[in-house]
């Protein structure tokens, strides 16, 4: 473990700067590229350069301890309860089974008029009901971003045996939230705007600021139930969701709660949201075979399909689990978020950014990399983005003959800030169940792709530890860590 430690800090710390002076010129780097050129004397009295310290290279390079996991119960973290909107539905074995039946949730858009669209597809989902989970006039005036996930929130409460009756009995200062999203309120964003371009700022609702806020998810599921711990969200595009399990989980460490809501919530699938996805030339444009599109790791592969929907787990310490004698699904063991620091939209080619922040998590979760046995991967069926996470998982995991890796998109579409959500969930799924769903659209898988993907059925595969990756536009990078629950 301290060899991949060592060798992927010590490589973001050595190349971060470099310097030569050889015929007056000085280069500074930014990762792998130089960002300023000084011309220096080739000889000057006044030039004294600095002895470079190393020891935090050494520091981190230096031997560590074989991984422990975590033994004290008020630190050791299991999930109780999860909930979901997706385009399966929100019931989660009907998602599960769907998953390993290799369904494609992909349908074309009616949601608004795609007919002009170079794009006209996504995971949409369709026939979502609220009933019983918010009341009709709130319901209304919500944007599906916050609809998801009062839905999702509270189906995971309820799974969790701590419906509103049973949250009455505890410390609510204790309970918190953490539910974020990548883009918030969309369609009441969007709809805010041409209302004021076409009728003026006096007939702007005034609920367009509230529902448009990211933070918004966390703050109304708080609201209708009366959680009043740490609450807030956090908005890192695609990656947001595991952020969200990250900070959650280090606020139980911390001592900051017992019991934290946490996931990712998103509801892109608008008009301004596809053809803004078009503009970035992200989207696959299969038109014609949609339900082919999603293709991770696939030669023909040509972009990701836009997906939506809400995935939350209720998060708790062991010791207050068992004290309430909680239904224990699995456990988390540990996580990481890091950063490529290198372009707005495409991934670092050599991957660093992401193997940095697969081995913290390892690292987080006191395992070594010979106990995961399994990755449902980003895998967002990109050009750039398949590969770079593949070279990224081949430098932790040294030996991947063990491995099963598999990517939940290829069926539902890129939930973008829901999408780590969506995909804990399909982890845990993993993890009680002993299937793997398949990858599919697997037709001609990339040379350098030797893992197995699970292609096009699903595969049975006992679990001993999984991850789950989720990565963002900005170069945010994000791993959790599941493992099935043992006392």
């Amino acid at each position: 473990m301290s060899s991949i430690i060592g060798s992927c800090y010590s490589n973001v710390i050595l190349k971060k700067r470099e310097s030569r002076i050889n015929g007056g010129s000085h280069l500074q780097y930014n990762g792998l590229r130089a960002i300023e050129t000084v011309q220096m004397p080739a000889s000057s009295a006044a030039y004294k350069p600095k002895a470079v310290k190393c020891g935090r290279v050494r520091a981190m390079a230096s031997p560590v301890s074989a991984p422990k996991r975590e033994t004290d119960p008020k630190k050791r973290i299991v999930i109780t309860g999860m909930g979901l909107v997706s385009v399966f539905g929100s019931d989660i074995d009907n998602f599960y089974n769907k998953l390993l039946e290799g369904q494609s949730g992909i349908s074309l858009i009616d949601r608004f008029d795609a007919s002009n669209y170079t794009v006209r597809f996504g995971g949409q989902i369709r026939d979502f009901s609220s009933k019983g989970y918010i009341d009709g006039k709130n319901d209304r005036r919500l944007d599906d971003c916050w609809r998801y996930c009062l839905v999702a929130g509270k189906r995971a409460l309820d799974d969790a045996n701590l419906d509103q009756q049973v949250l009455e009995t505890m410390d609510k200062t204790r309970i918190g939230v953490l539910v974020g999203s990548g883009m918030g309120g969309l369609k009441v964003f969007s709809d805010g705007v041409e209302t004021l371009v076409q009728r003026g700022y006096k007939k702007i609702s005034p609920f367009f600021i509230p529902y448009s806020i990211t933070n918004m998810g966390s703050a109304l599921l708080a609201i209708d139930t009366g959680l009043m711990g740490p609450n807030y969200s956090i908005s890192t595009a695609c990656a947001t969701a595991n952020y969200c399990f990250f900070a959650a989980a280090n606020h139980i460490r911390r001592g900051d709660a017992d019991i934290m809501v946490a996931g990712g919530t998103e509801a892109a699938l608008t008009a301004t949201g596809v053809g803004g996805f078009i503009a970035c030339r992200a989207l696959s444009q299969r038109n014609d075979e949609y339900k082919k599109a999603s293709r991770p790791w696939d030669t023909n592969r040509d972009g990701f399909v836009i997906g939506e929907g809400s995935g939350v787990l209720v998060m708790e310490s062991l010791e207050h689990a068992l004290k309430r004698g909680a239904p224990i699904i699995a456990e988390y063991l540990g996580g990481a978020v890091t950063c490529d620091a290198h372009h707005m939209t495409d991934p670092r080619a050599d991957g660093l950014g992401v193997s940095s922040c697969i081995a913290k998590s390892l690292v987080d979760a006191g395992i070594s990399p010979e106990e995961v046995n399994y990755i449902n991967a980003h895998a967002t069926s990109t050009l750039a983005g398949d590969l770079a996470e593949v070279n990224a998982i081949k430098k932790v995991f040294k030996d991947t003959s063990e491995i099963k890796m598999n990517g939940t998109k290829s069926m539902i579409g890129h939930g973008l800030g829901a999408a780590g959500g969506i995909e804990a969930i399909a982890t845990i799924k993993a993890i009680k169940t002993g299937w793997l769903h398949p990858t599919i659209n697997q037709y001609n898988l990339e040379p350098q792709v030797d893992i197995d993907t699970v292609p096009n059925v699903k595969k049975q595969h006992k679990v001993n530890v999984g991850i789950s990756n989720s990565f963002g536009f900005g170069g945010h990078n994000s791993v959790v860590v599941f493992a099935p629950y043992k006392p």
